[in-house]
């Protein structure tokens, strides 16, 4: 699995939203989880479910 990105372009503003989740050092997070980001420039925030990288998967090709 792999782990996600520390931060994005904002939908909204075009500013950078950071992950403020918190994640352990030593495990991936799991299907399903909820992630929360937010906007440095406009504050939004984004909840966003994590889903496996299914690239990583050989039946999915």
């Amino acid at each position: 699995m792999s782990r996600p990105p520390e931060s994005f372009t904002c939908v909204d503003c075009g500013g950078e939203a950071h992950l403020i989740s918190f994640l352990p050092e030593d495990a991936d997070p799991e299907p399903g989880s909820s992630l929360a980001y937010r906007c440095a420039d406009c504050m939004e925030r984004f909840d966003v479910v994590w889903e496996e990288d299914l690239e990583d998967d050989p039946e999915t090709i």
